[in-house]
């Protein structure tokens, strides 16, 4: 595997904003409403720096333990770092005073914890709400129909503002799950109006999920290239 450069990362992500751009002039926005996040696992945090650097202000980690290994390491000012992997609730107690959000909260028990150790330390946290839009039982998430039910949960939580959701779906109907989620977001907005974020797009459909909707796009192989997910870099 070739090894990446920092140049190779300005370049990865010169390509994913010509790309994001075209596809908001598209659906009628700019490239300016939409947060392009660079995903970093198992990323060697000399090239997160590069990105940052190039002026990436929001990182997305999925691994606890990888995050505390190398967060020290961030130049991390003025950049938000989102955690966007599936999150054991063993392991909020060590990212809360980390991260700005949780994007992948999927179940009422999470919801829990994080309002519990956000209470701890005397931090509100801003979470998004998984929705498994393509009913996957191998992907966690809340279904269509329980989403409302966990939004309402989350507004009674007073250390925790609900912001938005994001999505995982299949690969073979993405096109079709972006605008269900987009129509079910847009039907949420209306009753939280503090929701503003529609995670969904990652490196293989971030172009079509902007014009399905997206407000934020997670990337990582097309900014770094392609990870070796069994071991950390």
């Amino acid at each position: 595997m070739m090894q990446r450069t920092e140049e190779m990362v300005r370049e990865g992500l010169r390509i994913v904003r010509e790309k994001a751009a075209r596809a908001a002039a598209q659906s009628g926005r700019s490239l300016s409403e939409i947060r392009i996040m660079a995903v970093t696992k198992t990323v060697p945090a000399f090239l997160v720096n590069a990105a940052i650097a190039d002026g990436i202000c929001l990182l997305g980690e999925n691994r606890a333990q990888e995050l505390i290994e190398k967060y020290d390491d961030y130049q991390l000012s003025g950049v938000q770092i989102h955690f966007i992997g599936h999150l054991q609730t063993n392991k909020v107690k060590v990212i809360i005073d980390k991260v700005s959000c949780i994007e992948s909260v999927d179940s009422f028990h999470l919801i829990d914890e994080i309002e519990r150790q956000a209470k701890r330390i005397g931090r509100s946290m801003d979470v998004l709400l998984e929705v498994n839009i393509s009913a996957q039982t191998s992907k966690t998430g809340f279904t269509s129909a329980e989403v409302q039910k966990a939004a309402e949960y989350v507004e009674n939580c007073s250390h925790l503002h609900l912001k938005g959701l994001m999505c995982i779906p299949d690969q073979e109907e993405s096109h079709a799950a972006f605008l269900r989620m987009r129509e079910l977001f847009e039907k949420m907005k209306v009753v939280y109006p503090g929701m503003e974020t529609l995670s969904m797009g990652m490196s293989g459909d971030y172009e079509d999920a902007i014009c399905c909707g997206s407000t934020e796009i997670r990337i990582g192989s097309a900014i770094f290239g392609k990870r070796e997910y069994g071991r950390l870099s």
